[in-house]
């Protein structure tokens, strides 16, 4: 993917990976559907317990909520340029919460993704767009059969110009959509990283989990 794709075949993408994530783990001739992507890293920004981030060169990060973690992260993973990525939590109040915590809805947080991105390969734009594309962004505290605040859409910003585009997008999306988009654009404060057996969690037991992918109503 460069800096050219179409915002039309970045959509076409999007849905293709989102059709995966709900069809079996096989092809009908038993071929194995890709799942995750093993070559893409796990230490983006060298994240840790709300320390401070740092990319490697002229890479760029990005926090996306869109339910249930998992699912989100198998999904961002297949994106090309997307670098590395991390599950965690972010947008609430509490210091180092717990999954346990977070599952109770005492934090404030949500189940984040943290990506690191080449935007010589992908731009935010796109992966703006991927996002928009890949869940149900006017289901409030929900996603599928998933309840709580942990489970909102939500975009967590890096700067004035990711804040400005984030909110760009949320409004060309709304466009075609019949329901209010619920999703919350804020910037981003620190980022917990998940316990370890969260981390890729669909590439590791080689089947895909929630969130399944829903879809807003269309105009």
């Amino acid at each position: 993917m460069n800096l050219g794709l179409s915002v039309a075949a970045l959509a076409g993408v999007a849905l293709a990976i989102a059709a995966a994530s709900v069809a079996p783990a096989r092809r009908g001739n038993g071929e194995n559907l890709m799942i995750g992507n093993p070559a893409c890293g796990k230490n983006p920004g060298n994240a840790g317990h709300g320390t401070p981030l740092v990319t490697t060169g002229k890479n760029q990060l990005a926090i996306f909520a869109q339910g249930c973690f998992w699912g989100v992260e198998e999904r961002l993973r297949k994106v090309p340029g997307v670098i590395a990525t991390a599950v965690g939590y972010a947008g609430g109040q509490a210091a180092n919460p717990s999954y346990e915590e977070v599952s109770r809805g005492s934090t404030g947080h949500a189940e984040a993704v943290l990506v690191e991105f080449d935007p010589a390969k992908v731009s935010y734009a796109q992966l703006l767009r991927f996002f928009w594309e890949t869940h149900d962004p006017t289901s409030g505290n929900a996603q599928g059969p998933d309840r709580g605040t942990q489970y909102r859409s939500a975009i967590f910003t890096f700067g004035a110009e990711q804040q400005k585009e984030a909110a760009a997008s949320r409004e060309e999306a709304q466009k075609g959509l019949r329901d209010p988009i619920t999703t919350e654009i804020a910037p981003a404060g620190p980022f917990w990283i998940a316990e370890a057996y969260h981390q890729q969690w669909d590439e590791r037991h080689g089947s895909l989990s929630c969130p399944l992918s829903h879809r807003a109503r269309r105009n």
